[in-house]
């Protein structure tokens, strides 16, 4: 794929993820263990052969910039191609922040207007999948779509995740003819992924329109509004998928790290999925530790329990502590006796001794960044 260049769009503030989202961008948020979700992104481009990816920031961007860095981990610090980021730029007026996805990418146009490449792929950096692109850019060459979108048939989530999701609805020729962005009350299953394969010329051209009329979002201003006009057409995704809209999601994203099957699928195919390297030593688990199904970083001190639970680097739980069906994220301290079900605990959190902190499946109990309970 060396005709295509990547764009990945990190998204702006999402209120659904809470405190897990307050100080981050939604593309920096954890993920199992070690990882953040725009490595899963990030990586797919790699392991489909381009090397040149521009990242457009909003919120929070500071923990992602540092995450991502000059794009080592990726093989991203290269003198041709490489890795771009793209900071909003903040004038006099406080007025930079882009006002949407469009917007965002029409005031870095002269990314794309320097660039040799034939196709961009834009991608959305919150989702967790495994995929190459190459068989989809093939079919979007084949077809002569103008732009090809990445969908999946979402009967396994719940109706309520649908919410967050763009439903799609296709004709016999696999053209779009439908879309309902983010509707409170979904007509259908097939929901797009924020994948999409254009000709880079095309691009310039849309966005240059829009900003002329003043739209500013890539999918409602853009795909929306020109379904007649444009061949939109549709690209299947069969594998796992999740994507980091809610608390919800996110919960239910890193407990099913805990099946072997995702695991294998996330980790084991097509590529490696590549992450920022933090030297770390090897778990260390005390005579009194039992741990089951559970996904254990490095770093970690194990002294108490831990079941179908996933712990980030340099978790201490003490002597006593329960732990069941959480997640525990880097440098928190559980002391000892402290009981845990259904929570989620974020960065350097301490939970004092014989502390009782319960959730639900569908509610987990959440802890912000750096809190004493």
């Amino acid at each position: 794929m060396n005709s295509t260049m990547g764009i990945i769009i990190t998204g702006g503030k999402n209120e659904k993820l809470k405190e897990l989202a307050w100080k981050r961008s939604v593309s920096a948020v954890p993920y199992g263990g070690r990882y953040r979700a725009i490595d899963f992104v990030l990586s797919n481009m790699i392991n489909s052969g381009i090397n040149k990816v521009g990242v457009l920031t909003q919120y929070s961007y500071r923990s992602l910039m540092d995450h991502i860095g000059s794009g080592k981990e990726w093989d991203l610090d290269r003198r041709r191609g490489g890795l771009f980021l793209f900071p909003p730029y903040l004038s006099g007026d406080n007025s930079g922040w882009y006002k949407g996805s469009a917007d965002g990418l029409y005031h870095n146009s002269t990314f794309l207007r320097r660039s040799n490449e034939e196709f961009v792929l834009m991608t959305t950096g919150n989702c967790i999948y495994k995929m190459t692109y190459d068989k989809m850019l093939q079919e979007h060459i084949d077809s002569g779509a103008d732009i090809t979108i990445l969908y999946r048939d979402m009967s396994d989530l719940e109706p309520e995740e649908l919410k967050h999701l763009g439903i799609l609805n296709f004709d016999k020729d696999n053209r779009l003819i439908e879309m309902y962005e983010k509707s409170p009350k979904p007509k259908g299953t097939l929901a797009s992924l924020g994948v999409y394969i254009i000709r880079r010329k095309l691009l310039i051209d849309l966005l240059e329109e829009s900003a002329s009329q003043g739209y500013y979002d890539f999918v409602r201003d853009i795909l929306i509004k020109k379904l007649d006009q444009l061949v939109i057409k549709g690209y299947r995704f069969e594998g796992y998928w999740k994507a980091m809209h809610s608390i919800s999601m996110f919960y239910k994203a890193n407990m099913d790290l805990l099946n072997p099957k995702v695991r294998e699928e996330l980790f084991m195919n097509d590529g490696r999925v590549f992450t920022k390297v933090k030297d770390e030593t090897p778990a260390k688990y005390n005579e009194e530790a039992e741990v089951k199904n559970s996904i254990i970083a490095d770093g970690c001190i194990i002294e108490g329990t831990v079941v179908n639970s996933v712990l980030f680097r340099g978790v201490k739980v003490s002597q006593g502590v329960v732990i069941k069906d959480s997640i525990i994220m880097q440098d928190t301290t559980i002391l000892n006796g402290a009981q845990l079900t259904n929570v989620i605990l974020d960065k350097e959190v301490v939970v004092g001794e014989n502390k009782i902190l319960k959730g639900e499946d569908s509610y987990p109990f959440i802890v912000g960044k750096g809190t004493k309970i």
